[in-house]
């Protein structure tokens, strides 16, 4: 039987038609996508363009629209010298009268002073009356002395005029106290000062002015070695605070450390 012979197909140079019809198609589709995305806001269309910028393989420089200057906001100078010349009339305007409080109590203590057994002094913190404890208590009773309530009723008609706050505190030596009312220093100086805060309250000063505070031996004034350092040691405080303290000033907080880099 004779074969059959094949007959090849005649070439087509046509066939680069149907690339070039789909990259013309892809092209449109490109092109109706950016149409439709027009309307989007500046910040998407960047990040999109980015996008498809990054997928061909190329940089896409943007640039952005230049804001409008703005002129900067009007300053206002505050001269500072009344706001310092007030606030230093008002300081020596409250020295003074704590000056003027603490003579009234050293003419009304003024044989105690002579004596060495009341101090007074000023500082910035206000005016400080030391009474040794022997005016006021017997060792180790928180019991005013008969002869105390003279003392201390003196001071306080100086102080129920007066309108700064009060603060007594209670001191005592280092020497160990253990009985059934007082456990240690700490209970008996804490009730000596409330017994000096309630006479004052019961002769006219304020309650809202006064606070009592148990310091116990920790803030002596003289040495614990002897038997006169004790005896200075043992005693009550009568502080009245200023009204126009030291200006507290913020402490900024340090910047973390930076932490070495590693290997």
């Amino acid at each position: 039987m004779a074969r059959k012979k094949y007959q090849e197909e005649p070439e087509n140079h046509d066939r680069w038609l149907v690339s070039y019809a789909d990259f013309i198609t892809l092209l449109f589709a490109f092109f109706v996508v950016m149409y439709a995305i027009s309307s989007l806001n500046e910040g998407k269309y960047r990040v999109l363009s980015n996008a498809l910028t990054g997928a061909f393989g190329k940089v896409l420089i943007t640039t952005t629209a230049k804001q409008p200057e703005v002129p900067p906001s009007p300053t206002i100078k505050l001269d500072p010298l009344p706001i310092v010349r007030k606030n230093t009339e008002a300081l020596h305007k409250e020295r003074e009268q704590m000056t003027g409080v603490a003579r009234d109590i050293l003419a009304v203590l003024e044989p105690l002073v002579r004596e060495g057994k009341v101090r007074v002094t000023q500082t910035s913190r206000g005016v400080t009356i030391d009474i040794n404890a022997s005016v006021l208590f017997a060792p180790g009773e928180a019991k005013l002395n008969e002869d105390s309530n003279q003392a201390l009723k003196a001071i306080a008609s100086v102080l129920k005029s007066d309108n700064h706050a009060i603060q007594v505190e209670g001191h005592t030596d280092n020497v160990p106290i253990k009985n059934p009312v007082y456990p240690s220093n700490w209970e008996l100086s804490a009730v000596r000062a409330s017994t000096v805060v309630r006479l004052f309250s019961e002769n006219g000063v304020d309650e809202g002015r006064l606070t009592a505070v148990g310091q116990g031996p920790k803030q002596p004034v003289g040495s614990n070695d002897t038997p006169d350092g004790r005896s200075r040691n043992r005693r009550v405080t009568v502080t009245i605070l200023a009204l126009l303290p030291d200006t507290a000033v913020d402490v900024p907080v340090a910047p973390p450390a930076k932490k070495a880099p590693g290997p």
